[in-house]
């Protein structure tokens, strides 16, 4: 059977079951942003709990006050290099500190009957951190819940890669809901991005400017825009799972989507970051015609 490890444990989230738990509570007291409508999914960050726990904690908190599904669909960015497809982690589970949590190999195989953009590959998702810091998340708050992670390259066809995903979950008539991944603006001397200078209204126009560009784009619901918004002016490292998470979401019937946090990791550790900022929002989708 495969099992994949967290190799993130430790760094970006505890590493033991009694901090790990306490973490995850204290990120989804918050509760439940207010919304209308049937729940589809949403968008979370994926930085360290300490910088955007909060944030992702609100999404999932919204998400599971009304959903109980079988199966999350996961499409989390690929920030190392994993080729030009989408990449399936297809069977077997994924080891967290509150225990493990399935893959619904069945659901894969359909999927990948579905269509050639995507492939099995669980050597993709390794080292990539973007999937594996929700999956404590989900053990907690979907305990009997299945996983269907999916890492989305930037590429042009990364819409298509959420559409083919919605389809096969519509077709098989699975109860499942969609959750995205991605970071925002990474700006300042790290990331050698400081179009607006290096002193505090640089991580200003980060946030204000640049990564509402974005999410006035999620909030339209406009996958087909979300690469190209990124490409020309840097404000996702996980355009192409924004993409397919939309994509997703509008084929299954969303209308609306809900901003429930903005923030970033200037507002959260200052100067201490050394200038540096990066960006996080959760978003959730919403359809109010389908019913719950």
């Amino acid at each position: 059977m495969l099992i994949r490890e967290p190799v993130q444990a430790g760094s970006f989230y505890p590493a033991s079951e009694a901090p790990c738990r306490r973490d995850v509570e204290a990120c989804v007291a918050e509760g439940a942003h207010p919304v209308e409508g049937t729940l589809l999914g949403g968008l979370v960050p994926h930085a360290g709990w300490m910088y955007s726990g909060n944030v992702a904690g609100r999404v999932f908190a919204t998400l599971a006050a009304q959903s109980k599904p079988s199966t999350v669909v996961l499409f989390g960015a690929a920030h190392r290099e994993s080729g030009r497809r989408a990449a399936l982690f297809p069977s077997g589970c994924w080891e967290t500190p509150l225990g493990p949590v399935r893959v619904d190999e069945r659901l894969g195989e359909r999927v990948l009957g579905q269509t050639n953009l995507i492939a099995e590959d669980a050597h993709a998702h390794t080292q990539e951190h973007s999937i594996e810091v929700q999956i404590p998340f989900l053990r907690h708050v979907f305990p009997e819940a299945m996983i269907l992670p999916i890492l989305v390259p930037p590429t042009a066809d990364a819409a298509d890669v959420g559409q083919a995903v919605a389809r096969t979950v519509e077709v098989y008539k699975k109860s499942a809901v969609m959750i995205g991944s991605t970071d925002l603006t990474h700006y300042g001397p790290s990331y050698g991005f400081t179009p607006q200078g290096t002193g505090p209204e640089g991580p200003a126009w980060a946030k204000n400017v640049n990564d509402r560009r974005m999410i006035d784009l999620i909030l339209s619901l406009e996958p087909g825009r979300i690469v190209s918004e990124n490409l020309s002016h840097q404000n996702a490292c996980g355009a192409g799972a924004v993409a397919a998470t939309l994509a997703a979401v509008v084929h299954l019937g969303a209308d609306r989507a809900v901003l429930v946090g903005h923030t970033t990791s200037y507002e959260v550790v200052g100067k201490r970051g050394g200038g540096d900022s990066v960006g996080y929002a959760g978003v959730v989708f919403t359809s109010s015609t389908r019913a719950a």
